[in-house]
């Protein structure tokens, strides 16, 4: 039996969530009308995944998540719009430790509930099962250590070298790919922010997420990061020291332009299950550069998008890592790649950004 608050100002939406829920006898159900009923709730009702709303007078989401998180650490869902504003607001909800977030429905909300709560409820229950007590403040804390720890392999190390086997002149040594989902916008901080400037090689994100959330993710990142930090909304050609994020709501594929490597936004293939997809980016990855010439990252994420084609990196003589069981919010991604024999490297999130400098500097 899962334990589940609800916490929003509308009354509706109280009610319509109510309703989704109570369908199925696996939860028990509380509401709050705001962050401060929610608060009160808390304490005696102890939920074990908390719904709640980023807007609300009074103590707005924020607040409140910031006193669950601080009084009473407990997985908590953000109920968010889809605009820019709602977007950068969930940005910073999930940098406070929420674990994930679900865009509410637009328009007359009753009409959309149908096709709105089998998500809802998925993501719900994933959060339940999320490992908050490692990951609460998760970006602060492990920034901190992966600077501590990667001055040692950022310096002359990372200057651009030579690459084997270069094509033409201005082709890039190599490229890093990451795939995150559940979790994921503190992870990439956490590694991103370990990363040196002048990385040799570009990396491309594929992170499940809205078209209207990626942009905001890509303009967080770059602000917080030593690298740039782009959405590929348009083709892009690759860079070094540039981070490429996939645009949301579609699939992001490596392809040959004007005799350089770009990043492309494509629309969503039925082939995959999500998107942006991690297993596709790969895929396109290895059919433009050599495996020895790719790396993988596999981060925090519900499902097993990118375990697959990771994998099959490995096999062909690439290099992976995949995030730990210890530090990772839902270990669904990673996990499958770890099961698949398929990680090069199983790390701790504070260690990836260390992992991934040395191996770019040793191929």
């Amino acid at each position: 039996m899962i334990k589940l608050l609800v916490v929003d100002d509308s009354a509706l939406m109280r009610r319509l969530l109510a309703e989704v829920f109570s369908r199925d006898e696996g939860f028990e159900l509380a509401v709050a009308r705001d962050g401060h009923e929610a608060l009160e709730r808390m304490v005696g009702f102890r939920p074990d995944v908390i719904t709640l709303d980023v807007n609300m007078p009074g103590m707005n989401g924020l607040e409140t998540l910031d006193q669950i998180m601080l009084l009473q650490p407990c997985p908590v869902v953000m109920l968010s719009s889809l605009t820019r504003h709602g977007a950068d607001e969930t940005l910073e909800a999930l940098a406070l430790g929420a674990v994930d977030f679900i865009a509410k429905p637009t328009g007359a909300l009753s009409m959309q509930m149908e096709t709105f709560a089998p998500a809802l409820m998925a993501t719900v229950r994933a959060a339940a099962t999320a490992r908050i007590r490692r990951t609460h403040r998760l970006a602060e804390r492990v920034r901190l250590k992966t600077r501590a720890s990667v001055p040692a392999v950022t310096g002359p190390d990372l200057a651009p070298r030579p690459a084997r086997s270069v094509a033409s002149v201005g082709e890039i040594p190599g490229l890093v790919v990451i795939g995150a989902s559940t979790g994921g916008p503190p992870a990439l901080d956490a590694v991103l922010g370990g990363l040196g400037a002048d990385l040799p090689w570009p990396v491309v994100v594929a992170q499940h997420m809205p078209a209207s959330f990626t942009g905001s993710l890509a303009r967080r990142l770059d602000g917080l990061c030593p690298l740039r930090v782009i959405e590929a909304a348009t083709p892009l050609r690759l860079e070094p020291g540039t981070v490429y994020i996939a645009r949301g709501d579609a699939d992001m594929i490596i392809g040959r332009r004007k005799g350089g490597l770009s990043a492309m936004p494509a629309p969503q293939s039925d082939r995959f299950r999500w998107h942006p997809s991690v297993d596709r980016l790969m895929d396109s990855a290895m059919e433009a550069l050599p495996a020895g010439r790719l790396a993988g990252v596999l981060l925090t994420g519900m499902g097993n998008d990118g375990a697959r084609a990771m994998a099959a990196l490995k096999a062909a003589g690439g290099w992976t890592i995949a995030e730990s069981e210890e530090t990772a919010v839902v270990w669904g991604m990673p996990g499958e790649l770890v099961k698949a024999g398929g990680a090069s490297v199983v790390a701790d999130i504070g260690e990836v950004a260390a992992h991934l400098v040395t191996a770019v500097a040793e191929r």
